[in-house]
């Protein structure tokens, strides 16, 4: 019998494209880019200053790569779902038991999220915690991506996303702020800012908002529901080729519509604005589609391993750069290695060495076949 989700589904195998993608985006994620960014404007070469640019945050509106790389990975995690939960009913759990292991998930990594983003955590000061987290945010939307793949088929998902982010769009421009009134975006008058200081207990990571607080909740779990999409294509018969044409103009057709709304709605990460989320999602199905061809299609995967090791250890890789200093580590064994070297490279060359150590701690975690999941 076909399934709701996925009419034409066929058993799951794993995929090294998904885990090598997943890599490659937590080493950015976890600070993997900054030997690049302490580069900038040292070497003369205008290439590598342009991509340490792009490894920063525009201040407001606008776009660089660096405002992808956590679009993506919540695209991912929801590729992933369709994966992990025909699994588990595979194993009989039922729907009540999945949506309880996805609550489960969601909760450890909210406060995952509180411990890292709180160093050390003012427990006797709750004002100064920050609730919001990079950690919570996937979290939350895996949760809400997880009940509306059990209960919608994929065009009803589509719908849903629709509805939200158009729904999204109305609220910011429609609903005035006190002060401010109705379709201000700017970093002062925005609805959702104006929502973070008056609902959000804590701190506030840009003070008059957080990035990753209560309102964008809504926008950015549609990145996950669109891998949902993406994760049931990659589950079903279809000849590869085929699943390859659904990535491509999945992508380019979310980018086309984004960046169409954003000549109204501005590209904004900060605000995770309807045009951004359309965007992003479908620079992800792109990504998604070239990794699927070259390395699961095409079969060059040997360059792919070195992503692989740290995809299969995403979360240990992201509280290891947090919580480990391994930029002291790096100077006490490498100082004396670059020490020839002008000094104004030496903060990135000690990132280099850092960013060896990690990836030789996930290395020997991958050898021992130990994977550290929630």
């Amino acid at each position: 019998m076909k399934e709701k989700n996925s009419p034409e589904t066929a058993k799951p195998q794993r995929l090294l494209s998904i885990d090598a993608l997943r890599g490659f985006d937590m080493l950015l994620i976890a600070g993997g880019g900054t030997f690049l960014v302490l580069l900038e404007n040292k070497t003369g070469l205008a290439w590598v200053d342009y991509l340490a640019g792009q490894l920063k945050h525009p201040a407001w509106n606008g776009f660089t790569f660096y405002d992808f790389i956590f679009p993506l990975f919540l695209f991912i995690a929801g590729v992933s779902i369709p994966f992990s939960l025909k699994k588990g009913i595979e194993k009989g759990l039922s729907k009540s038991e999945l949506y309880k292991k996805a609550f489960r998930r969601m909760l450890i990594l909210i406060v995952l999220g509180i411990l890292d983003k709180n160093q050390p955590v003012t427990f006797f000061d709750p004002a100064q915690i920050r609730v919001a987290s990079v950690l919570g945010r996937i979290g939350v939307a895996g949760f809400l991506a997880t009940i509306l793949y059990l209960n919608f088929s994929w065009k009803s998902r589509l719908i849903w996303v629709a509805g939200i982010l158009l729904s999204y769009y109305a609220a910011l421009f429609l609903i005035p702020v006190p002060g401010f009134g109705a379709g201000n975006l700017t970093m002062e008058g925005n609805l959702i800012g104006w929502f973070d200081r008056n609902f959000l207990p804590g701190r506030l990571l840009q003070k008059i908002y957080d990035e990753n607080g209560l309102i964008t909740q809504f926008p950015a779990m549609c990145l996950a529901v669109m891998g949902t999409l993406a994760g049931d294509m990659l589950r079903t018969d279809w000849k590869e080729s085929k699943k390859l044409s659904f990535l491509l103009l999945a992508g380019i057709t979310a980018i086309g519509v984004g960046l169409i709304w954003s000549i109204h709605f501005p590209i904004n990460k900060h605000l995770w604005t309807s045009s951004f989320i359309l965007l992003t999602s479908g620079m992800a199905f792109i990504f998604l589609g070239l990794f699927y061809y070259v390395i699961d299609i095409l079969k060059y995967q040997k360059w792919a391993f070195f992503f692989q090791v740290i995809g299969m250890n995403s979360l240990t890789i992201y509280l290891a750069y947090h919580f480990i200093d391994f930029a002291h580590t790096s100077n006490a064994l490498f100082a004396g290695l670059y020490a020839p070297v002008p000094e104004p490279f030496h903060d990135a060359l000690e990132a280099l060495g850092g960013l060896a150590l990690v990836w030789f701690m996930m290395y020997f975690l991958y050898k021992k076949k130990i994977f550290i999941k929630i």
